[in-house]
Order: structure tokens, then C-alpha cells, then sequence
């Protein structure tokens, strides 16, 4: 959590306030980047600040209540007054344990494609969310969109669009300032009881490649719902600045989390599929689809 208080407990320290084994914190640290702490330079040493300690106190006395310790760690994030600057930040900073990968434009598409066409099949309802850097970039994935968007709750277009509009077939697509970090970057989310994941990357501009495919990108990608409920709480707080007539549909609580045997195969299936887009992308076997 990012405070202005000084980072100066230890781990023992912290364990000794919140009654939570140091081994407890080391899992929750591993697999969902909570408590965050301060990383020391030079060292894997961290400390956490007063703010730490009530945010597990927090999880555990939700925990208690009966909810899931994915669910009650998102909820503390969620009620985290950091301003976001994008997507990407919010999920680098909220969840450090991700692990970054650098793909060219063409990869993350299929990547992208997989994500949406897993959502499809399985009917998702919910929120779905992308962001397309520039408008005539989401004019060449509209018609895929307005396919998407028809069994979910809430679609959002973001892109360097005019005016907000609510078409009466698509996503409402919502303008971007020109100066808006989020108007640079590549997002894509999925929430639903159904299917939950989300992608968020940025753009390499500095080396960008002669060949549109070839822009590189830095990307980060997850179907945790611990880690899609940061995303989606990241984009909430975003559209509240710019378009808060819509981030009053976002759901402000994160979404009953499911079984974790229906997580597992959603995640085990999306990444076939991904991997089949890849693989026939790699044995010169481009996809149709178009966009971005």
C-alpha cells in the first residue's frame, strides 16, 4: 500500500502486530503481492509501514466473515485512495509479484484475440473494457466488439474518441484527454462470473519498429481474479475522472469470486487457446481477424 508513512517494520514485526505467520505473509507476498512493503535497494528485505498493519488485520477479519482470502485482499485494494495514472501502473504497483514479458504487436493481438474469443464461448456477461490507443484503431475491431459486447453487462471502448457516446449496438465508447497515460496503452479486461482475465501493456515509441506488427510492447497478463479485481478496480477509479457517469456501472466491490476448480479450467483453456493463435501465427497461419 502506498502511504506517506515510513516503511520501517519488519517482517517479524509485522507477523508480531497482526497475529499472521511470517510463512502466511511470504504465501500471500508470492501469490497475490499483498502486503506490498517497501523492497529495500540492493536487498529482498522488506518493510511495511502502520498502513500494512491495518490493511491484514483488515483481510483477516473478512476472512473471518467468510470470504475468500482473494476477495478480502482485493476489497482492502479497493479501498485504497492512490490516484491511478493507467492500468498498467495500478497492476505493477498493487501487484509486484507480475511478471512482465516484451511482445511484438502481432503476438499480444492474438493473445488479445484469445482472451475475447474465450469470454465469447462461454457466453460472459459482466464488465468487458479496452483500451485502443487511437480511435481508428477501434474502428478496425468495431464490428468484432459490437459481437462481444452483446452478452455483457457493461462494454467501455476507451480511444482518443470525440465525445462519449452510448451506440445503441456496441460498446459506450468514452473519449480520452490527449495527455491521458491511458490513451498510450493496450488494455483489455474481462470480468465475469463466467471468465475473468486482463491485459494491460505499454509501447515501446522510442524503438518503434518500421513494420506495424513489429512495435514492440511491454506486457503484463492474468486470469487470477485476485489480480483481474485490481484491473478492474484500476479502470473504475480512471473512468471516474474522465467519464463518471460510466464508472458508476463498474461494480465497486470485486465479483463473488468461483469455484477454484472452474478457475482452473478457465485459465487451462484460455491458455490453449492462446497458445493455438500463437502456434499458428509462428507456423505462418495468420489469422483473419483484424484490429488495433
Amino acid at each position: 500500500m502506498q502511504t506517506d508513512q515510513p516503511a520501517v517494520l519488519t517482517p517479524a514485526q509485522l507477523s508480531e502486530q497482526t497475529g499472521v505467520a511470517p510463512g502466511t505473509l511470504r504465501v500471500w507476498t508470492a501469490r497475490h503481492g499483498f502486503p506490498g512493503g517497501d523492497q529495500q535497494p540492493g536487498s529482498r528485505r522488506r518493510r511495511y509501514t502502520e498502513a500494512d498493519v491495518e490493511a491484514v488485520r483488515t483481510v483477516q477479519r473478512l476472512r473471518e466473515q467468510g470470504m475468500s482470502l482473494a476477495a478480502a485482499i482485493a476489497q482492502v485494494r479497493g479501498a485504497v485512495t492512490t490516484p491511478e495514472s493507467s492500468i498498467y501502473a495500478a497492476l505493477r504497483r498493487r501487484r509486484p509479484d507480475l511478471r512482465p514479458y516484451v511482445m511484438v504487436k502481432r503476438a499480444l493481438l492474438r493473445l488479445s484475440h484469445a482472451i475475447e474469443d474465450e469470454h465469447r464461448a462461454r457466453a460472459g456477461s459482466g464488465l468487458l473494457l479496452g483500451s485502443f490507443q487511437s480511435e481508428r484503431h477501434y474502428r478496425a475491431s468495431r464490428r468484432r466488439w459490437r459481437e462481444l459486447s452483446r452478452t455483457v453487462g457493461c462494454a467501455v471502448a476507451l480511444a482518443d474518441f470525440r465525445s462519449l457516446r452510448e451506440p445503441a449496438a456496441g460498446p459506450i465508447e468514452v473519449p480520452l484527454p490527449s495527455e491521458h497515460q491511458l490513451g498510450r496503452e493496450w488494455t483489455l479486461i474481462v470480468d465475469s462470473p463466467q471468465a475473468r482475465a486482463c491485459l494491460a501493456a505499454w509501447e515501446f515509441a522510442e524503438a518503434r519498429a518500421s513494420r506495424d506488427s513489429e512495435r514492440r510492447f511491454e506486457v503484463i497478463w492474468s486470469f487470477e481474479p485476485a489480480v483481474v479485481a485490481d484491473a478492474t478496480a484500476a479502470a473504475r477509479s480512471l473512468l471516474g475522472d474522465v467519464a463518471p457517469s460510466v464508472a458508476a456501472r463498474i461494480p465497486a466491490k470485486p465479483r463473488q469470486a468461483g469455484a477454484p476448480d472452474t478457475e482452473i479450467r478457465f485459465g487451462v483453456e484460455l491458455a490453449n487457446r492462446a497458445y493455438g493463435y500463437l502456434a499458428d501465427d509462428l507456423n505462418g497461419r495468420p489469422r483473419r481477424r483484424k484490429a488495433r
